[in-house]
């Protein structure tokens, strides 16, 4: 900024002495070029007057004089269950919430953050606000989509288009609906446990949600943000999912992760990680990023400009109809025979006129009379010539692709038979959910169960999946006609635990 400040003043000196020295023009010329390297490095290297942070590799810091947490106080708790039926709430020991004046970074990906103010397209210079619903063609031929943010997204995405909520609703309350199991290890065996601390935590996560409300809640914003932030309380003992947008990773002056910051409103709290266990009160679950090292990427900004271009069919689609099913036109006068034209007040009056008669639903069907050298020329297409139908299912497809959902179950029924819908059905739970499910019960492994015992693992009831009873049935029925496999050698196959006597044809 001082660069930019001084290159002005030699701007304006070298202007007021250009009618007496010639070499002013290469002095404003010099400055000009040094104005424009300026304001390039600003770009490229925010800076602030007195806080100045080295680069990390992640987005975006808190401050130097905001709180980081202290990996020397990191979270660590253990429950001790008398028994392996013990049902009774579970005891812990009081933890360290960390320093509140200690100095750090917090980092957050840009789109996660809720942007104030216009954010700068690097390509075109298109200024985006957050209230941007869709994407428009502001300037010709530079379309202006959707801004990267949490907020953005969620909005322009989840709450704008059907197709976007219809994916995430129906892969949340599919996963909703798991039955979970805990099994224990006995002398290299598991052996699944009827009831237990843990299994009763996951049934109950916390005073206001059910499992299946939780669960929802996880994939939820798994969906939506690329990330999941899972609390865990201690007095009492709950799991709590916060929002997305509102947690954010603390890493220290080496670049490692040291904690998580949740911030709502003025309110700000400094959760510790400890880089060496990987304990936390925190646990975030995240999909693949390819461009950020602390954060997910969510479907939605993958499927982002199809997600545009299906909300923009459906707003250009209810303007028609809002027209009267008319495409835009214009009115055509001619001059008279004496060559006079419209006035400028006679035009915005003839304007105004056939607005008030002809446009608006109330208005459709009307009769236009004309009278004299004028001629109504239509200047846009209609809906069958854009072919709105095949573009909007075009775009639905694309959206349900980046979230793993075949077509057929988000309501595009091109070709679709009850036979294809089953098979939909089948191919959506193995390719899409089992692995997703697979994921966050590995997560709840390594970051929940040791809390508890280390001899335990958390799972759940696969059997209880409807959608793939035919392929079960199948395995069962395959594994049960051969012969050459003794009955515990066919239980360990189906993933039961041996008996008495089972290891004899």
């Amino acid at each position: 900024m001082l660069n930019i400040q001084n290159s002005i003043a030699a701007i304006k000196s070298a202007i007021q002495d250009s009618s007496s020295r010639p070499e002013s023009s290469l002095r404003i010329q010099k400055s000009i070029a040094a104005i424009k390297s300026a304001i390039r490095g600003s770009l490229l290297r925010p800076e602030s007057s007195s806080n100045v942070v080295d680069q990390q590799p992640i987005d975006s810091y808190l401050d130097a004089t905001e709180p980081r947490a202290s990996t020397a106080s990191a979270f660590k708790f253990r429950v001790n269950a008398a028994s392996a039926h013990a049902s009774a709430s579970p005891t812990s020991s009081a933890h360290s919430s960390g320093s509140a004046h200690s100095s750090g970074r917090a980092s957050s990906a840009s789109r996660h953050r809720p942007q104030s103010g216009p954010t700068n397209s690097t390509s075109g210079h298109i200024n985006i606000t957050q209230e941007t619903n869709f994407a428009a063609c502001k300037i010709v031929g530079k379309p202006v989509w959707t801004p990267r943010n949490y907020e953005s997204l969620a909005y322009s995405g989840y709450s704008q288009n059907v197709i976007v909520f219809r994916c995430v609703n129906l892969i949340a309350k599919s996963l909703s609906n798991v039955h979970w199991l805990i099994y224990e290890k006995r002398n290299e065996s598991e052996f699944e446990l009827e009831s237990h601390c843990l299994l009763d935590l996951l049934r109950s996560p916390n005073s206001r949600q059910s499992s299946s409300s939780f669960i929802e809640d996880v994939f939820s914003q798994l969906l939506l943000s690329g990330n999941v932030f899972i609390h865990m309380s201690t007095s009492p003992l709950s799991l709590r999912v916060l929002r997305s947008d509102r947690v954010s990773v603390l890493i220290d002056a080496d670049g490692q992760q040291s904690g998580f910051e949740y911030k709502m409103g003025s309110n700000r709290h400094i959760f510790p990680f400890d880089a060496t266990s990987g304990q936390s009160q925190i646990l975030q679950i995240k999909t693949f990023h390819p461009l950020n090292d602390w954060y997910g990427m969510s479907p939605i900004e993958a499927a982002a400009r199809a997600i545009d271009q299906h909300n923009a069919v459906g707003e250009h689609n209810l303007s028609i109809l809002q027209n009267g099913g008319r495409p835009s036109g214009a009115l055509l006068v001619k001059p008279s025979a004496s060559g006079q034209t419209l006035t400028h007040e006679q035009r915005d009056s003839l304007r105004s006129d056939l607005a008030a008669l002809y446009e608006g639903t109330e208005n459709a069907g009307r009769i236009m009379v004309l009278e004299g050298n004028c001629d109504w020329k239509e200047m846009g297409l209609s809906p069958k010539d854009l072919d709105f139908t095949a573009g909007k299912n075009i775009s639905a497809r694309e959206i349900s692709q980046a979230f793993g959902v075949p077509p057929i179950l988000v309501g595009i029924t091109e070709d679709a038979t009850f036979s294809n819908y089953k098979e939909a059905r089948l191919n959506f739970w193995e390719d899409t959910l089992i692995p997703m499910l697979d994921h966050f019960v590995a997560e709840l492994n390594r970051w929940l169960a040791p809390h508890f015992s280390p001899n335990l693992r958390i799972g759940y009831d696969s059997d209880a999946i409807a959608a793939i009873s035919a392929k079960r049935d199948y395995i069962w029925s395959t594994i049960q006609s051969a012969s050459f496999l003794t009955v515990n050698e066919k239980r360990s196959a189906l993933g039961y635990s041996p008996i008495e006597g089972g290891d004899t044809l």
